[in-house]
Parts: C-alpha cells; sequence; structure tokens
C-alpha cells in the first residue's frame, strides 16, 4: 500500500486541545489581527506549537525545522528570543504535554524513520534534555496529537503511521504502551481530538485521501485506548486538514475541514459519532491547516485557515454565528503564511496568531480586539533622503465595539514622529479616525518603529509597525511628465540629476527602466561603472517612444551596491 500524498511542510500540532475551545473571557464582539513581529528561525517549518517552557506564564513557541526542533521563549509582546535547536531524527510533527508528570511541559515528536515517537522532557528552565525517551510504533508515523484515550489522566498520543491510526497509551514517565493500531480508514491525512458520541471517552477525527477517494472519518474510542472501525463520510473535494468544536451550542461536537484547493466545511455532530453532509464556505485560497476557537470572545466558535495562496500572506477568519452557520471569510494580511497556532502572546487575554514560515522564520499577529486598524502591515518608506522628512502615512482606527474606546497615549518611536491625529482621546462606537507618522531620518539607513497606543481595547499596548528605508542618494527631479508623443517617434531627452548627499563614496549596480511600459522608456546614464563621491553628481538622459497610444508609464530604478536606493523617478507620457 502506497503512503496517502503527505503536506510534510504543512503539519503543525499544536497545544494540548481535546474540544479545540480555548478558554477566554468573553467580553468583546469583534477582533482584529496585524503583524506585530518576525522572528529568525532555522529554515524548514514543518509543525509548530505554544506552551509555556519556563514557567514565567509566557507563551514560547516550538517547530520542527530541517535538522529537528528549535524551541524559542517569549518576551510577553509577541515576539520571541533566539531559538535554540535540538536535533531529531527524521520527523515532521510535534505535539506538548507533561508526559512525565513532573510540572514541566514536554515535547514529543512523531519519526517517520525509525518507527517511533520520541518524548524530549522539559527541564522548566525553558531547555529540554537532548536525550529523548523513545517508544516504538508499528510503522513510521508523521502525524501526533495528544489526549487521554483511557481516562487516567496520563497523557496519550494518536499518531497515523500508515496503513494504520495508532493509540499510544501513556504510562507517566515519558514512555509509551506499545501501540493499539486501527486500519479502517485507509489514507489518513490529519487528525483531530474530541468526543463525539458525548460517552465521556476521546475519539479520532480523521481526514484524508485514498486514491481518487476523498472522506472524513470518526473513530470512535473505547476507554481502553482502542478506536472503533471509522464512521467513514466521502467529500466531494481533497480534504487538507480537520478540527473540532461545537459550532451551533447543541452539545454535540461537530467538525471542521479544510480543502486542499481552497475553502472550509462544517459538519454539525448528530451526538453519536455520525455527520450530517458539510455546509461549505468559500476561503481566500488553499489552506493546509485549520483552527477553530472563540477568536473575537463572543462565546461563538469561529474558524481560521492560513491563506497560503491568497493575494498575500495571512489568515483567513470565519466568524462564527453560533447556530453552526459562518461568516464569509475575512482576510488579515501578513507578510507571508505557514502553519501555525493560536495563544495569547502578550497577555492581554485576547487569542493572538504566531505562524512558521520555512524561510522567513516566526510571525506573530496580535489580536487588537474592537481596535480595527488598516492596514494591519507595517507603514513602510522606502527610499527616503536622509537629512529630510517623508510625507506622511496614515492608518485608520475603526472601533468596532459597542462604547466608545478610550485612548490614553499614542506616540512615536525611532526615526519617527506622529504628525496628524484625528482620534483625540476617545473613539465613538462605529466611529473611525486616523493617525499620520513621518520618516525623518538623519543618517542613511534601514530603521524600525512603531506607532504605541495605550487604549481601552487592550490591557497592553496596541502597535502600529513601522519600517523605512533612508539613502544619501538624491535623483531629482522625482517625476518626468513627456506629455503627447506620436506612437513610432522619439521624444527629446529629459535629465535627471543623481547627487550624493552622504559622506561616502558610492557605487550603482543598476540603473534600468521597469514597470507596465518600460518597453516605451529608454536610458542611458553616466553614473554607472564609477565610484560617485560625496557631493558628486551624475546624469540620467530619459526618453520617451510610445508603442501604443494612450497614457504609457514606467519607472527609473537605482540600485546602490550595498546601500539603500533612492525611490524610482516615475516616467510618463501619452501616445498619439
Amino acid at each position: 500500500m502506497s503512503l496517502p500524498r503527505l503536506h510534510f511542510s504543512r503539519h503543525v500540532s499544536g497545544f494540548v486541545i481535546i474540544h479545540c475551545l480555548l478558554s477566554w473571557p468573553a467580553t468583546s464582539a469583534w477582533a482584529q489581527f496585524e503583524t506585530r513581529a518576525r522572528d529568525s528561525f532555522p529554515q524548514g517549518a514543518y509543525s509548530i506549537a505554544l506552551g509555556d517552557f519556563n514557567n514565567d506564564g509566557i507563551p514560547d513557541v516550538v517547530m520542527i525545522t530541517g535538522n529537528g526542533f528549535s524551541v524559542a521563549l517569549g518576551k510577553g509582546d509577541g515576539s520571541f528570543g533566539n531559538p535554540v535547536t535540538y536535533t531529531t531524527e527524521v520527523a515532521y510533527s510535534l505535539a506538548v504535554a507533561d508526559f512525565n508528570g513532573d510540572g514541566n511541559l514536554d515535547i514529543v515528536v512523531a519519526n517517520l524513520v525509525p518507527s517511533s515517537v520520541s518524548v524530549y522532557l522539559g527541564n522548566g528552565d525553558g531547555i529540554f534534555q537532548s536525550t529523548p525517551v523513545d517508544s516504538s510504533t508499528t510503522d513510521g508515523s508523521y502525524f501526533v496529537v495528544v489526549g487521554d484515550f483511557n481516562n487516567d489522566h496520563k497523557p496519550d498520543l494518536a499518531i497515523i503511521d500508515p496503513p494504520y491510526i495508532s493509540v499510544l497509551l501513556g504510562n507517566g514517565d515519558g514512555t509509551f504502551h506499545w501501540p493499539s493500531d486501527n486500519d479502517s480508514f485507509p489514507g489518513a491525512n490529519w487528525l483531530a481530538l474530541a468526543d463525539f458520541n458525548n460517552d465521556h471517552d476521546l475519539d479520532v477525527l480523521v481526514a484524508g485521501s485514498f486514491g481518487s477517494s476523498y472522506s472524513v472519518g470518526v473513530l470512535l474510542g473505547n476507554g481502553n485506548g482502542t478506536l472503533r472501525n471509522s464512521i467513514t463520510q466521502s467529500v466531494e473535494y481533497v480534504p487538507a486538514a480537520v478540527a473540532a468544536g461545537d459550532m451551533n451550542g447543541d452539545g454535540n461536537m461537530d467538525a471542521i475541514l479544510a480543502y486542499d484547493l481552497g475553502g472550509v466545511a462544517v459538519f454539525l455532530g448528530n451526538g453519536n459519532g455520525t455527520l450530517q453532509p458539510p455546509v461549505n464556505y468559500n476561503t481566500t485560497g488553499s489552506s493546509y491547516y485549520v483552527l477553530v476557537s472563540d477568536l473575537n470572545l463572543d462565546g461563538k466558535l469561529d474558524v481560521a485557515l492560513p491563506a497560503a495562496d491568497g493575494p498575500e500572506g495571512g489568515v483567513d477568519v470565519l466568524w462564527g454565528t453560533g447556530d453552526g452557520t459562518l461568516l464569509p471569510a475575512q482576510f488579515f494580511a501578513n507578510t507571508a503564511s505557514g502553519v501555525f497556532g493560536v495563544g495569547d502572546l502578550n497577555g492581554d487575554h485576547l487569542p493572538d496568531f504566531v505562524f512558521g514560515n520555512g524561510f522567513l522564520g516566526v510571525d506573530s499577529m496580535l489580536n487588537t480586539g474592537v481596535a480595527s486598524f488598516a492596514p494591519t502591515t507595517p507603514l513602510t518608506f522606502l527610499g527616503q533622503l536622509s537629512g529630510t522628512t517623508s510625507a506622511p502615512q496614515s492608518v485608520r482606527l475603526a472601533n468596532k465595539g459597542r462604547s466608545a474606546l478610550s485612548i490614553s497615549s499614542i506616540k512615536a518611536s525611532g526615526a519617527f514622529q506622529i504628525t496628524g491625529n484625528t482620534c483625540g482621546h476617545s473613539v465613538a462606537a462605529g466611529a473611525r479616525c486616523a493617525l499620520s507618522a513621518a520618516f525623518q531620518p538623519t543618517t542613511p539607513g534601514t530603521f524600525t518603529g512603531v506607532i504605541t497606543l495605550m487604549d481601552s481595547a487592550s490591557t497592553r499596548p496596541q502597535f502600529v509597525e513601522l519600517v523605512g528605508y533612508a539613502t544619501a542618494i538624491q535623483a531629482l527631479p522625482g517625476s518626468l511628465n513627456f506629455g503627447s508623443q506620436e506612437v513610432g517617434s522619439r521624444s527629446a531627452p529629459q535629465i535627471v540629476t543623481v547627487t550624493n548627499e552622504g559622506g561616502v563614496q558610492l557605487e550603482f549596480s543598476s540603473i534600468y527602466v521597469g514597470g507596465v511600459d518600460k518597453k516605451d522608456f529608454s536610458q542611458n546614464t553616466n553614473c554607472t561603472g564609477i565610484f560617485l563621491q560625496p557631493g558628486a553628481s551624475c546624469q540620467i538622459k530619459v526618453s520617451f517612444d510610445p508603442t501604443a497610444t494612450g497614457g504609457r508609464s514606467a519607472a527609473i530604478y537605482l540600485t546602490v551596491q550595498g546601500g539603500v536606493s533612492p525611490a524610482p523617478v516615475v516616467l510618463s507620457g501619452t501616445g498619439t
């Protein structure tokens, strides 16, 4: 039997979640998520989880990376410290629990080779023992979740080790009994745990593909670590991941399925292990994981999926109505997507997201509660000449709550300043306002800062991230308009003067025309192939030769070797 198609780069195991419902205080009716931080990690992002590994009350993060797993301690503001990597066998999935009952969280990884699971015992200070406690499995496994299958209050495991779904009962010391194997659901791809027949014994929800057959199934637990044969239901599209939660508040567990090529389905549970036909919802792109949690603290479960193939990286949130239906997907932008989890990263009692990306590291998206910011990604100032002040950029703030949002302070940090504020000290329910910031670099380089707000939406500061790139190169004028020019004829050249306003010599690695109509403009320059000394200038001659009628546009891009490049020179003209 061949293995099912695996999404190794997409596997995630989160906290020890049995009912997929986190206990947040119910105070808000809205939530928004904004990018807060990116922390470097080794390449590879196969599985991610949160847990308090050093017992300081702040969530930490662990992620399976290229040659093991990496642990980074949380700082309490949504960012993480430097990761520490532990070498493992060939593993793609992990989970977190206290496997030896010492009060410290441990990490278990499912090994594809050799056929085993490995527990790395935690010392309680964020450090893990480098030699794992190993337990054998019937076959190599690539997915693991944690739950208590025999109600002895010791963590057990459910794994996918094709062709089986297997349960390993924990001994309470980090070791496990020989697995109980069940082969009634071929092609398993993802597991979630919950009680689907209300007998107080843990069951397994599974999704997968076998040949051209796509299915979800429920394997009822017998309360002793064995599973009954799957109650299997066909689905129309390729399944990716599953989660469980009571979406309509009837006391019966429901199933939520993310489709591999986009979309999500809700299967309401009947309370006996069977599921009703799915109700499908669109998403902005394909997804490889699905989370169920009350993200806006209204007492109704919501659904979140990484939006890996959307217009940009980020997360889709489908707000739950409490009757089993979902509102249309709302996209919150991030600079990347990937494996992800949910937890309170900054101690404000609001659920936040953490993303693991194989090349970029770990990103956090903080929940801003009723304070809705747009854009949610950093305000970015490109190619600003050092010693000058940029044009302002604005972020809009909307109060999505039912009462006034009070603001006690607003300030900017670093090389940035607040230039406008229509918010004042209070924003009425449903009202909007705007904050503006400008970039004031004194030297060339890359600068970061934040607009910090203290408001009643959170007990912690809210942040709007700021990024500025300051250059020593001034290119004047900043735009050229060639007016009307007959198609097939060339205009007289116009001149852009480039000056080194810095204190060291610079060299251009490239100067080129780019943009939609780049073939309609040409340039030649004496700026390349030389070192431009401090205070010296060179020229770029630009001509317009339209290939079609109508408005034409492009830009001149100057790339500084080892430095920050200036803003592009905008080119325009009309072909006649």
